[in-house]
């Protein structure tokens, strides 16, 4: 029975999809409502939680001081990890992280280290000694859809709203907090394609019979940082010139409510 349900709902969806439609009433470049909300988790040096229609993720940063990678000397470290967890959908288990969570921070991670969202260089504290390790945690409370989106807006809004806690740290060499040092705003916007249609912000059951994903991941200056295909399929040139088009409106939008939810200036 499991199986024709499963195969009604993909033959109408499909029917939709033909006819340019979407199940919840959408066009096919709009976004669900998209919540944010900074500075929600105390003992985090930042965090933000974003809610996409039904995607619910947390974002948290904590810093620490350590060692540098020996090819950076001058440079600290950034780290990004995802955790999927069984309360957020019955296709996760607990337990170390599998292919979808590696897969997540990998992209949200190339994102905001192409786009090179924090300068690292002002991490340093001692030259091939001593530098701040930034830990970003995506974790997933609820899954919809589209977590590339949420989560890599998200850990946007998370490192705005960062501040280093030197005065913790004897070795910090400074008494005081401070803002994590920003340069660039980049958020994502990923797009599905089913059969011959494209979609922006796919909700689960879409989601579940897309044949290719593509994540295009822009600065303020609608600068294309990083781009990740996902799944099977393929965007071909039109496809892929479509979606960039697409996205840097889409992206503009993005960054202006994460910049108004975390109110950080000179960014």
């Amino acid at each position: 029975m499991k199986e024709i349900l499963s195969k009604i709902t993909k033959d109408y969806l499909y029917r939709l999809v033909k006819e340019g439609k979407r199940v919840d009433g959408r066009n096919m470049f709009e976004y669900r409502d998209i919540e944010i909300k900074a500075g929600e988790i105390e003992p985090a040096e930042g965090s933000a939680r974003v809610r996409l229609g039904d995607t619910d993720v947390y974002v948290g940063t904590k810093m620490d001081v350590g060692e540098p990678f020996p090819d950076t000397p001058e440079s600290g470290v950034l780290t990004t990890s995802a955790e999927l967890i069984p309360m957020a959908s019955p296709e996760y288990e607990s337990g170390p992280p599998g292919e979808d969570a590696t897969e997540l921070a990998r992209v949200v991670d190339r994102g905001v280290r192409e786009g090179e969202v924090v300068d690292t260089s002002e991490l340093c504290i001692e030259e091939g000694e001593k530098v701040w390790i930034l830990f970003i945690d995506i974790h997933v409370l609820d899954y919809d859809g589209n977590l590339f989106d949420a989560a890599g807006i998200g850990v946007m809004a998370a490192l705005m709203d960062t501040v280093v806690p030197a005065s913790k740290f004897d070795d910090a060499k400074k008494e005081e907090d401070y803002p994590l040092p920003i340069d660039h705003v980049v958020v994502p916007a990923t797009f599905t394609k089913i059969k011959d249609q494209i979609l922006l912000d796919s909700q689960l059951e879409e989601e579940k019979i897309a044949d290719a994903r593509l994540t295009v991941s822009l600065n303020e200056n609608d600068e294309i940082v990083a781009m990740q295909k996902g799944l099977r399929g393929v965007f071909d040139y039109e496809s892929t010139k479509e979606c960039i088009k697409k996205a840097k409106d889409i992206c503009s939008e993005t960054r202006e409510k994460v910049i108004e939810e975390v109110g950080r200036e000179n960014i």
